[in-house]
């Protein structure tokens, strides 16, 4: 998963929260909570990044909570809020 390219999807919006993010896919209707600021500056850095691991990097997300972070990812690509590119 590190080597592949993701961005958020086209349908969904991020709302801004003190506690991290709400995104909201419009075409599903599913509403999903990043709990951490961390996770949403990462999937919003995704886009801009030819990879996982490139776009971890840049956020400076330290190696040893990569694992926590592919789990959440994997998450959010199952919910069809991010996805591969």
């Amino acid at each position: 998963m590190l080597e592949r390219a993701f961005e958020l999807h086209p349908q969904v919006a991020l709302r801004p929260e003190p506690f991290g993010a709400l995104a909201y896919h419009y075409g599903t209707r599913r509403l999903v909570f990043l709990r951490h600021l961390d996770i949403v500056a990462v999937v919003e850095a995704l886009a801009d990044h030819p990879s996982l691991q490139a776009a971890l990097v840049a956020c400076d997300v330290a190696p040893a909570r990569w694992p926590s972070f592919l789990t959440a990812l994997e998450n959010l690509e199952g919910s069809d809020i991010i996805r591969g590119r």
